[in-house]
């Protein structure tokens, strides 16, 4: 090594991993988006349409309540911060330790709420029915860049009374992974926590199942969240609280004032969850899109993963754990516009300060569920894992010993660092093969959507149903039918 005009030859243990980072705000920046939200919270405040939550309000120091209008102050807002945990363990259905949000590399998860299924060979769309959630869940398993299931559509082939509680039984019975729960029907969400404690026990003690709430945007606490939050909080269930923003409609449209009204919205939710109770496990992020007024349609813009970057860096300076975008929803299926927005996405949450990326299958504006979206996007997350993971550089990667001893012209085709380590030396797609030209001609010139449709075919037949799958659909059926 060469270090200022001198040949170094002692053994020294540099260890440093070469790792690519991104941080987008600096810190003048994060106490101005702070600052600007706590004059929203103080001077405009939220509405809250939720008595229960109003209640709570109404208690609470700190508060200025006129009606339904609720003007938080400063103090309480660093309050709340200071009382909500740092990080949250997650749990597999078995009850082993998947992940710890606040302290893991992102997380990525299948799903969600899709109102149609788009079918691998022929792009075609369906409504999404009970054995679709069944397909999305197993997927999810199947596939270990994979952390997590969300709801992945809505059952369209059941009675609306149960659609939520047998969405749930299909997920739940699919996979092991933990499940991140949006429930459709205010009126089923208890229904559905009493069925997961029915099947699986306490939901609070390792918690294996994170119900996701939605605030009204801009700036209400609408009743079925209000509502639906504290009965999580109540049972001790960690939630999720995000919103969902579209730019030049229901929130400002420059970024600057999307990040700094959003940012405001979710230091309320966390401020209601820990007046309800100190402590409560919490994970806070938003989903800030784009509308476009020419077709009516909102979709995530370039824009959109970069203020999902800021506010994964707002949260860690809160230390409060984060949930983002996943990328979903643009292009008509598994396509060139669907692959840029994926890999953007995905890097850049890898890359920085991203907890949870849940939401992953979506097309169409995420109304169809694809199969072959979340297989592609298997592929994508390994790669940025990868990337981002980056290597080690000390004396023993480097091996100086061998390129010393290998010299001008040699080869390293045999040498001790080669045998080592060449099956992990570089990525493997599970998806598309190495081919020569020689070999692409052989093999008839295939298009690369020949392999992401057979890869995915192969995963959906090939995924295996969870040993107890038979027995908790047996035991959430005659669960659903003594309360409804």
């Amino acid at each position: 090594m060469r270090l200022s005009g001198i040949w170094v030859k002692n053994k020294v243990d540099y260890s440093s991993a070469v790792r690519p980072v991104m941080n987008v705000l600096t810190e003048e920046q994060i106490q101005r988006v702070h600052a600007y939200s706590l004059q929203i919270l103080a001077e405009t405040g939220i509405r809250v349409d939720s008595q229960s939550a109003l209640q709570i309000f109404n208690k609470a120091q700190g508060v200025k309540v006129d009606g339904a209008r609720v003007r938080i102050q400063p103090e309480l807002v660093e309050w709340a911060i200071n009382s909500a945990p740092q990080s949250i363990d997650i749990y597999s259905r078995k009850r082993d330790l998947s992940f710890s949000v606040g302290k893991d590399s992102t997380r990525f998860g299948v799903g969600v709420t899709n109102l149609f299924y788009q079918e691998p060979d022929s792009d075609d769309v369906t409504p999404f029915m009970r054995k679709h959630m069944g397909i999305g869940a197993r997927l999810g398993e199947s596939l270990d860049a994979f952390d997590l299931v969300s709801t992945v559509g809505v059952l369209r082939d059941v009675s609306l009374e149960e659609a939520d509680l047998l969405g749930t039984l299909e997920m739940t019975a699919n996979t092991y992974k933990p499940l991140v729960l949006l429930i459709s029907d205010p009126g089923q969400f208890v229904p559905v926590m009493d069925l997961l404690e029915h099947l699986l026990g306490d939901l609070s003690e390792k918690p294996c199942a994170i119900p996701y709430f939605n605030p009204v945007t801009p700036l209400v606490i609408n009743q079925d969240t209000g509502d639906k939050m504290l009965a999580a909080i109540e049972r001790g269930i960690p939630i999720i609280y995000s919103n969902y923003g579209m730019a030049g409609t229901t929130t400002p449209i420059n970024p600057a004032g999307i990040l700094a009204l959003l940012n405001a919205e979710l230091l309320s939710g966390l401020v209601l969850g820990q007046l309800a109770k100190p402590g409560a496990a919490i994970i806070l992020g938003s989903l800030p899109a784009f509308f476009d007024m020419k077709v009516m349609i909102d979709f995530f813009d370039p824009h959109t993963l970069l203020l999902n970057a800021a506010c994964g860096e707002m949260m860690a300076y809160y230390q409060i754990p984060h949930a983002g975008t996943s990328g979903s929803g643009f292009g008509w299926g598994m396509d060139l516009p669907a692959s840029g927005i994926l890999w953007l996405n995905h890097i850049s949450a890898c890359l920085g300060k991203t907890g949870l990326s849940p939401f992953v299958g979506g097309s169409l504006s995420s109304k169809a569920f694809s199969p072959k979206n979340v297989v592609y996007s298997s592929d994508i997350i390994t790669q940025a894992r990868r990337f981002t993971n980056g290597f080690s550089l000390n004396d023993e990667t480097v091996g100086l010993d061998e390129i010393l001893d290998i010299g001008p012209g040699g080869n390293f085709l045999s040498t001790r660092s080669t045998r080592m380590n060449y099956k992990s030396a570089y990525f493997e797609s599970q998806i598309f093969p190495h081919l020569s030209f020689e070999k692409w001609q052989e093999n008839g010139q295939p298009k690369a959507e020949k392999y992401l449709v057979d890869r995915t075919r192969n995963v959906i037949e090939e995924a295996k149903f969870p040993e107890d799958h038979d027995d908790l659909i047996e035991q959430g059926e005659a669960f659903i039918r003594t309360i409804r």
